[in-house]
């Protein structure tokens, strides 16, 4: 292996890992129901859930008093009080949560506006994907479409990214307009493997890039080089048998 496609080994690895995190946040809840991207606690208060008109759910989750909320891409989930066990939502695109304080009557709502954006995770995890697939190649031009790729990957991710922190941003807001319960908003496993696949595209990226570079340069070098026909002074083979000019 020479050492300008050693330098790419790297950015190989980044999209590798890169990949396997975006592909595990596009499954998250209620598939993998440790993997959420927002999760609102309770502390105290008597809280209970229910799905948005025209949203389909599960019996289960229609009405529960639950101890804490959990954001996937697919559904929501809740935890229990009594039980601790975890309903969750039917799975699809779009989902709505209301979130009521028993105690007050009071609510609030978590429109589907604000999750459907969470679908942009499965189209970072497919680009980094094909990323993945161009940086195996040993062609100078498919390497440097690889490293666009990566790029491109990067910025989808930056999106959903940027997604998450709007709608951890906003259940923390609605959730605290209800006085007779106190909540604990938190960041959820989902939310920083998301970050941590950003600055790994990034990196795979530049590390790709630069590697194309030094292949590129590595070529130019073997081109400039005297061949077994080239004289050091240039010309072809028929330029051995001129004559030097006498001085």
């Amino acid at each position: 292996m020479s050492t300008s496609r050693a330098f790419c080994v790297p950015g190989v690895f980044f999209l590798l890992a890169a990949t396997v995190l975006l592909i595990i946040t596009s499954v998250s809840l209620p598939f993998l129901p440790a993997i959420d991207f927002v999760r609102a606690h309770v502390q105290s208060g008597n809280v209970g859930v229910a799905n948005t008109q025209g949203i389909a759910t599960s019996s289960s989750i229609s009405q529960l008093k639950v101890s804490s909320d959990q954001f996937g891409v697919w559904a929501y989930c809740a935890v229990e009080s009594a039980s601790g066990n975890r309903d969750c939502s039917n799975s699809g695109y779009a989902y709505g949560v209301v979130v009521r304080d028993n105690s007050s009557n009071d609510s609030v709502t978590i429109k589907s506006s604000w999750t459907r954006g969470l679908a942009v995770h499965p189209v970072a995890a497919v680009v980094s994907f094909i990323a993945l697939l161009l940086s195996f190649s040993t062609h100078i031009t498919v390497t440097l479409i690889a490293s666009l790729v990566s790029f491109l990957a990067a910025l989808i991710t930056l999106i959903a990214f940027a997604i998450d922190i709007a709608l951890f941003a906003f259940v923390k807001h609605e959730v605290g307009k209800l006085s007779g319960s106190r909540f604990m908003t938190n960041t959820a496993p989902a939310f920083w493997m998301t970050f941590a696949a950003f600055i790994l595209l990034l990196l795979a990226g530049c590390t790709v890039c630069f590697g194309r570079r030094r292949q590129s340069r590595s070529y130019a070098a073997d081109a400039s080089e005297p061949g077994p026909y080239q004289s050091r002074y240039g010309g072809g083979f028929w330029n051995r048998f001129r004559r030097t000019p006498k001085i």
